[in-house]
């Protein structure tokens, strides 16, 4: 796959994909083997998320910089904020939890399912997915699963419990299915 980042207009998508095939094209000719391979893009700009139908027409394929997508969301920088007034904002009541721990689904998460619906809508077949630290989040990944990501990655240390949290999630959802 090739993952075309910080990716915030159709138009992009579109010069990126056209030279990311043309290199696949010259590969092809000088080694005389076909390369198929994904073209998509990093959906972690919120103007990419409310945009997705129209990038989903040039992309097989977004992951949802989740990181970045909820830097810019709330403007601020996770290193700024988390020395600075972060745990104070907690104390306060202001933030229940981290949003860069948690996915904060009204924000960010309004976003992701924004970008999800409207990126099946245009290509159906489009393979959806999560990179970053909310990949391993135990209630992230719940929410991943309701939305429909087909899949999460986070760093190797949280694998185990996002395989456990992507079981969970399914099982809940057959549970409730079958009601």
């Amino acid at each position: 796959e090739v993952m075309i980042p910080l990716t915030a207009t159709v138009q992009e998508m579109e010069i990126m994909r056209e030279r990311t095939e043309k290199v696949l094209k010259e590969v092809e000719e000088e080694t005389g083997a076909h390369v198929h391979t994904l073209i998509g893009t990093m959906i972690e700009v919120p103007r990419a998320a409310v945009n997705a139908g129209p990038i989903a027409a040039t992309a097989e394929f977004f992951s949802f910089g989740t990181n970045d997508l909820t830097q810019m969301t709330w403007g601020f920088s996770r290193d700024d904020v988390e020395g600075a007034f972060f745990s104070r904002y907690i104390e306060l009541g202001i933030f229940g939890v981290s949003p860069f721990e948690t996915i904060d689904r009204d924000g960010v998460g309004r976003l992701v399912d924004i970008a999800v619906r409207e990126g099946k809508q245009a290509r159906p077949d489009i393979e959806l997915g999560v990179c970053g630290e909310h990949g391993g989040d135990p209630d992230s990944v719940h929410f991943f699963h309701e939305v429909g990501l087909d899949y999460v990655s986070c760093s190797p240390f949280r694998v185990p419990i996002a395989r456990l949290e992507a079981s969970r999630a399914a099982l809940a959802a057959e549970g409730s299915a079958s009601r």
